[in-house]
């Protein structure tokens, strides 16, 4: 039986919806959840998901659930926009991580999100609520803050244009008191969030950079609220920052010539 049985949807967007069915919190799903987050009917998804098992872009559990399949992470390592920034990144976050024994992360913009695309963390510290390849909110979270500041007035728009979530009763929801706020993370250089998202978790994020002057990304450690004064690891982040833009400039320049 064919694949496109939904007339108006092609295939490619019913097996995408399939495949980011699975975010963070949700790593591995029964083919109920997945009818259930994609809306399509059982029998299709079905199909698809056998679909999926044959090229090895889902794997099945041995409790009978899915879980993403290597060869999806083996693409997404070779994404243009994470591959040099990876690289060049991780000898830095490397240091931070080795320095302050803190989660360290790097995020980029996707939509009206950041995606976590590299952590470094150790056992006992705080439990974050976005893993790598995760999504956290532009307007509550720090590596989510830097990158609005630097997104202009029209994401600005669309991130504000339906109201702010309050995920915690510090978050920041009045988008004028937002707007002040992300000037000033432009002015300063970086973005000290306390407890927005999640109320036991504060962090220090900071912009990274392409040769162009665009922010490509931004870098941040988290802390468990209340254990590290955060203005001590501000001259870390930042330096970080700055050494990462520098690099991800030379590698960019390498690869144009």
């Amino acid at each position: 039986m064919p694949l496109n049985t939904e007339p108006g949807r092609s295939v490619a967007s019913r097996l995408s919806a399939v495949l980011f069915a699975f975010k963070s919190g949700g790593a591995s799903l029964t083919l109920a959840d997945l009818t259930r987050r994609t809306g399509m009917p059982h029998a299709t998804v079905r199909r698809l998901v056998l679909e999926l098992l044959s090229e090895g872009l889902l794997e099945r559990t041995d409790d009978g659930k899915y879980v993403i399949g290597i060869r999806v992470w083996e693409l997404g390592t070779l994404a243009p926009r994470s591959l040099p920034l990876r690289t060049v990144a991780l000898p830095f976050m490397e240091d931070l991580h080795a320095a302050l024994r803190q989660h360290v992360q790097l995020a980029v913009l996707e939509g009206v999100e950041a995606v976590v695309v590299e952590r470094m963390s150790t056992s006992n510290a705080l439990g974050l609520v976005s893993q790598v390849g995760g999504r956290l909110p532009l307007h509550s979270s720090g590596v989510g803050k830097v990158l609005l500041a630097h997104g202009g007035e029209s994401l600005f728009r669309q991130v504000t244009s339906e109201g702010l979530k309050a995920y915690t009763p510090t978050t920041i929801t009045d988008p004028d008191q937002l707007r002040t706020d992300l000037g000033e993370y432009r002015r300063k250089g970086f973005a000290l969030v306390n407890q927005e998202t999640s109320l036991d978790a504060q962090s220090v994020a900071t912009a990274i950079f392409a040769t162009s002057g665009e922010c490509v990304a931004a870098l941040s450690v988290v802390v468990a609220a209340g254990t590290v004064n955060l203005n001590s690891v501000v001259p870390a982040v930042v330096a970080a920052g700055r050494g990462i833009s520098r690099g991800l400039g030379a590698a960019m320049s390498r690869r144009t010539q």
